[in-house]
C-alpha cells in the first residue's frame, strides 16, 4: 500500500520532469537548425567560405551521387577528434570514445561506436548503424553529445570575435521569416552554454 501511495506522490513530479526534458529537446532542436542555417550561410559567405578559411576539407559530391548536391565538410580538430559538417546534420568523434550525429530538426543523437565516418555522409543511408545506449556506453554517449557542442561554442565565439556581431545578425536575418524559432544571434554562444548545462543536469531522463 505504501508503495503504491509513494508512485501516485512520485508520478506528477516525473510528468513534470519529462515534459521539462521534452520541452528542452524542442529548444536544443531549434537551436541546431539554425546553426546549420548559419554553417550554410557561412559556406555561401561573399568574402570567401567561411568554413574552408577555418581549414575544413570541402568535399564536393561525386557525379554518381545524384541525390545530393551540397559538399561534406571535415575538420580535424585535434589529434584523434573530427568533427563533420553536412546540410542534415553534424557528427563528432574521438578515437577514445567512439561518435555522435546529430540531425538537423530534432535532438536525438546517434550514437556510433566508429570514431570517424569511412564515407561522407552524402545521405543519411552512408552514415553507420546506430549502437544502442547501454549503461557501458551511455557516459561516453553523454560526454560526445556534449563535447560537438562545446565546439559548436568554440565555432560561433570565434565568428562573434573575428567577423563580428552585425556579420551574424545578418546572417540571421532571412533566418527570423516570423515562422520558424529564432534566437537574436547576440544570445546564440549563451544558448548553447545554458543547453550544455540542462543536458549535464538532467542527463538521467535526457539520454
Amino acid at each position: 500500500m505504501d508503495s503504491v501511495i509513494k508512485r501516485n506522490m512520485q508520478s506528477p513530479l516525473v510528468a513534470s520532469r519529462v515534459r521539462g526534458v521534452e520541452k528542452l529537446r524542442r529548444r536544443a532542436a531549434d537551436l541546431f537548425n539554425q546553426q546549420c542555417w548559419c554553417w550554410g550561410r557561412d559556406v555561401l559567405r561573399p568574402q570567401g567560405n567561411w568554413l574552408v578559411e577555418q581549414g575544413f576539407d570541402q568535399l564536393k559530391p561525386p557525379p554518381e551521387r545524384e541525390d545530393c548536391s551540397s559538399s561534406v565538410y571535415r575538420l580535424s580538430i585535434s589529434e584523434g577528434q573530427s568533427v563533420v559538417l553536412r546540410g542534415f546534420g553534424a557528427f563528432f568523434g574521438d578515437r577514445n570514445l567512439g561518435g555522435v550525429f546529430l540531425f538537423r530538426n530534432k535532438f536525438a543523437p546517434r550514437f556510433m561506436a566508429e570514431p570517424e565516418l569511412i564515407n561522407p555522409p552524402w545521405s543519411e543511408s552512408d552514415l553507420p548503424s546506430s549502437a544502442p545506449i547501454t549503461d557501458d556506453n551511455r557516459g561516453r554517449y553523454l560526454e560526445l553529445t556534449l563535447r560537438l557542442i562545446d565546439w559548436i561554442i568554440s565555432y560561433e565565439t570565434d565568428v562573434i570575435s573575428r567577423l563580428g556581431l552585425q556579420y551574424r545578425e545578418m546572417t540571421l536575418f532571412s533566418w527570423n521569416n516570423s515562422k520558424r524559432s529564432s534566437i537574436p544571434a547576440r544570445q546564440f554562444v549563451s544558448s548553447w552554454q545554458e543547453l550544455s548545462h540542462n543536458i549535464s543536469d538532467s542527463e538521467d531522463v535526457f539520454i
